[in-house]
């Protein structure tokens, strides 16, 4: 393994790949530096000297500037760095496309045909409560199903879509949640849901299910507790109809052009931007050249590296929603007298990462090449083929869940620090280094660390990756599936009463 990358021709540092002690010397592209500073492995060391208020320069871009003279071999990090960012911005579309480097191989994944024509990678059965104070009922529903039916077959699962709202909300916190709700009931995976109310809830039962009226009455099914002597068993008797509606469920060929795909990451370190995004930049990529559908989020990860999205908007419309999408989150955090740019996390930080502009631009590779085909505000779902951005917050539950009701059929999520949680789809996680991949397998699906290890050829690995995800699509489990561990979070801005 090399012991320092610099990662862009015109960077000023080098990225450490392994720890080095104050006084040693490394060697790269002819040069001899020592080390000013202990610096940990994924952190920065400067390549020369960079003067007062100098750009720290990397993945080619600036990421803050120097807050005083930082001599060569110097760790580089928040103690001498300053992220360069402001308030709101005014935006000029420069349009610039690259092109994609794949073709379209006509490939297939086996996943689940819908009557309505849509398709997914899951055969679940799922019970949505329209509000939080029925969780626990859905719980004692779904253990009363599992244990008469004994088979859920053709099911791949069941679950509870389990949340604390549905109640007491107000203006666009009451939208958010009903839209959600209704997102997910619709969601292709699921085979058949339950969709079960209390009775009393500003959520009403009956409003979703007047909107919902174009459902198959077979498998989605509707409750209100408050109105049946014994919900449990009303509810258990709901999901044999529906399991007895799904019998004949079975997988099928399906073009790959059918697939969306959520784009996430959290517990960033410094190899995110150079394994792990850039691992799914180039599937992003792949996906589209076969006609398929990719979504990526966290607007406040994008603050700093916004203008290379606006910069592939496919259109001067798209340019605008996308300018609308960046300071309408900015505008949020002023809304609430908050500071924009209160990121990286600690985590990120203990992990290499200084700058907002530091994580945003390695964030952003998972977008690959693409040029930008729309951009949807919170709780609306997919509608065009190619790359769409969706306004969430950087929030890993709330934003992966974003991803899961805007249609997305599975999350791709990298982390360097590790981390159990997934959403109500398949939610894939890719670790940026391989000690993490080695010490907590019963988290992590892939380890795009290989790619910093010269281990085999980046190609190959893309490769891997995606016959992996085509394995996923067509049923294999994920860790999360494994652990059973699902969330579904909505994202709430106001009054609660």
């Amino acid at each position: 393994m090399k012991e320092v990358i610099k990662i862009h021709k015109n960077d000023n540092v080098l990225l450490a790949m392994r720890h080095f002690d104050k006084g040693e010397r490394l060697h790269t592209d002819g040069l001899t530096i020592e080390v000013k500073d202990p610096v940990k492995r994924g952190h920065k060391i400067a390549l020369q000297t960079i003067e007062e208020n100098g750009s720290i320069i990397k993945y080619g871009f600036s990421i803050g500037r120097a807050t005083r003279r930082i001599s060569a071999g110097e760790h580089i990090h928040t103690h001498n760095l300053q992220t360069n960012l402001s308030d709101v911005q005014e935006y000029t579309y420069s349009p610039r496309f690259e092109d994609n480097p794949f073709t379209n191989e006509n490939r297939t994944f086996k996943g689940y045909r819908r009557e309505n024509g849509t398709s997914g990678v899951r055969n679940e059965l799922w019970i949505v409560p329209t509000v939080g104070c029925v969780n626990g009922v859905a719980e004692k529903i779904l253990q009363r199903f599992v244990k008469e039916a004994k088979d859920i077959a053709p099911f791949d699962n069941v679950l509870v879509l389990k949340h604390q709202y549905g109640c007491s909300q107000l203006g666009d916190d009451h939208e958010n949640t009903k839209q959600m709700l209704m997102n997910a009931i619709r969601h292709p995976n699921a085979g058949g849901v339950l969709v079960l109310g209390l009775g009393c809830e500003n959520n009403e039962l009956a409003a979703i299910k007047e909107t919902l009226s174009e459902v198959n009455g077979d498998r989605v099914k509707f409750l209100e507790s408050q109105a049946v002597t014994d919900e449990i068993e009303a509810g258990t008797a709901l999901l044999k109809e529906i399991h007895l509606a799904a019998k004949g469920d079975k997988r099928e060929e399906i073009p790959l052009s059918e697939l969306s795909i959520g784009l996430k990451c959290g517990g960033s370190d410094g190899f995110s931007g150079i394994t792990a995004n850039p691992l799914l930049g180039r599937f992003s990529d792949y996906l589209i050249a076969q006609g398929g559908s990719t979504v990526l989020t966290e607007v406040p990860e994008m603050f700093g590296a916004e203008t290379i999205l606006m910069q592939r908007a496919a259109s001067e419309e798209v340019f605008h929603k996308t300018v609308r999408l960046i300071n309408d989150f900015k505008q949020y955090f002023m809304k609430h007298e908050q500071p924009i740019y209160e990121n990286p996390s600690p985590g990120n930080k203990e992990g290499g990462i200084s700058t907002l502009e530091d994580k945003s631009l390695g964030c952003t590779q998972k977008a690959g090449l693409a040029p930008v085909s729309d951009v949807l505000t919170y709780g609306e779902t997919l509608k065009t083929k190619g790359l769409t951005l969706l306004s969430a917050p950087g929030n890993d539950l709330i934003a992966s869940s974003a991803l899961a009701a805007a249609g997305c059929h599975i999350v791709l999520f990298t982390t360097g620090r590790g981390t159990p949680f997934g959403t109500f789809v398949p939610t894939v996680k890719v670790s940026t280094n391989t000690d993490l991949f080695q010490s907590k397998p019963h988290w992590i699906d892939y380890n795009a660390g290989r790619l910093a290890e010269d281990q085999t050829t980046e190609d190959h690995i893309v490769r891997d990756f995606i016959q992996y995800i085509i394995k996923v699509a067509s049923g294999e489990f994920v860790n999360n599936e494994k652990n059973d561990f699902r969330e579904l979070a909505i994202f709430k801005s106001g009054v609660t009463l």
